[in-house]
């Protein structure tokens, strides 16, 4: 019996020293690795890299440019056809949320609408803003689910 408790004393030591080496060694290498220039340096422009990529796939990709402005001159379009033939305005929201400057058209607005649709137009953002808002938690939220 002795003879079995010594054996396990032992190993249990031996793994208790195997343990603390291998933490020593990831230790050691860890602040070898972070004090190392070449290793920032690598580190910066791959998160140089990353950014840049992200920021591509953002709002401002050329081909994603074109696609907002054809969207809104299509709606445009569409709002000045509806409001000739006296129908609801309701696409010129649309085209004054894909607008880059929506101050800008808001002004062109006010000049060339009559002045019951600008105001009905007024009273209506808030609302558009908050649907728009929530479809795009809807979009995030779909593009999130891996199912």
């Amino acid at each position: 019996m002795p003879y079995v408790r010594t054996v396990l004393g032992l190993l249990s030591g031996l793994a208790a020293c195997g343990a603390v080496a291998f933490l020593g060694y990831c230790v050691y290498f860890d602040r070898k690795r972070r004090g190392d220039h070449a290793f920032k340096l690598r580190l910066r422009e791959k998160r140089r890299a990353q950014q840049q990529k992200a920021e591509g796939r953002g709002l401002w990709d050329p081909a994603k440019i074109e696609k907002l402005q054809q969207l809104f001159l299509q709606e445009v379009r569409m709002g000045e056809l509806w409001l000739s033939r006296g129908k609801n305005v309701n696409i010129l929201f649309n085209a004054l949320l894909v607008c880059g400057q929506p101050q800008e058209l808001l002004k062109v607005f006010r000049h060339t609408l009559p002045p019951k649709v600008f105001e009905m137009l007024l009273r209506k953002i808030p609302l558009i803003c908050q649907q728009f808002e929530a479809d795009m938690n809807e979009q995030e939220y779909l593009e999130d689910d891996p199912d």
